[in-house]
């Protein structure tokens, strides 16, 4: 059944959400790379980037501001590859203004996000929470029913406690997670191709195990992913473990 929640004009078939227990471990570039891999597949796909105070869809993929509004609401950018994009930097003037916001007024332009954007009909909406595990993620997860979350990370020391954190606060929600993503795991040797641990040994697996989810892959650090993601192709990356994963999403039963 499409989703409604308070939006009475979007017609969703499936929320998905790209989380993370801190910032800067490729949360966004994992849901770039997942909206644009399930666009391949024929999919209608939304994709609301929720890092208010850190946004960074819109350079991904190209698009600007300003926004028009019909009598739905905010109309969402439109990537070249026709995915639908709503994000803070596209209501900014200037992309590099810094968003000064206590958590209750961030909460509230989360919850406006959905609430007063024509998503119109959408196959996939996937939502890039905001890093972390407070009250504006509290309120996020309060906000949209969702059917699946896809948790991010990175090969640290800490990576137990900080999935942990994210694991438990969607248990609460009794959200399912389809499994875990290690980004920026390694660098391959662009002459020999061995890889290279730089950030020492993962532990991935044992965090999946632990936790009991799935994990679907260990991304390497990738200097053409990062290329295209700052000249705003990310739509042109091709990525066989992403097309594994929208598949994988778009096949399981998650109700």
């Amino acid at each position: 059944m499409p989703h409604e929640n308070d939006n009475k004009t979007a017609k969703i078939k499936k929320m998905i959400a790209i989380m993370s227990g801190k910032g800067g471990v490729g949360k966004s570039t994992v849901s770039a790379l997942l909206a644009t891999h399930l666009k391949r597949l024929g999919y209608t796909v939304g994709l609301l980037d929720g890092d208010i105070k850190g946004p960074s869809i819109p350079r991904m993929f190209g698009v600007s501001g300003p926004l028009e509004k019909d009598a739905h609401g905010l109309i969402p950018a439109i990537s070249p590859a026709g995915i639908k994009i709503m994000s803070m930097n596209l209501l900014l003037e200037h992309e590099d203004d810094p968003v000064i916001w206590r958590g209750p007024v961030v909460s509230g332009v989360l919850k406006q996000f959905w609430n007063d954007v024509n998503w119109g009909e959408l196959d996939y909406l996937l939502i890039d929470f905001p890093p972390g595990t407070g009250d504006v993620q509290l309120t996020a997860m309060q906000s949209f029913v969702l059917d699946g979350v896809i948790m991010v990370t990175s090969p640290q020391s800490l990576v137990q406690m900080i999935v942990g954190k994210g694991v438990n606060l969607t248990n609460k929600f009794s959200v399912p997670i389809f499994g875990l993503i290690e980004n920026m795991s390694y660098v391959k040797c662009p002459d020999c191709g061995k890889e290279i641990f730089i950030f020492g040994e993962s532990k991935a697996k044992t965090t999946a195990e632990k936790y009991d989810i799935d994990l679907l892959a260990q991304l390497p650090i990738d200097p053409e992913l990062s290329k295209l993601s700052d000249n705003g192709k990310i739509e042109r990356f091709e990525s066989k473990t992403f097309k594994e994963i929208a598949h994988l999403i778009a096949t399981k039963d998650c109700q």
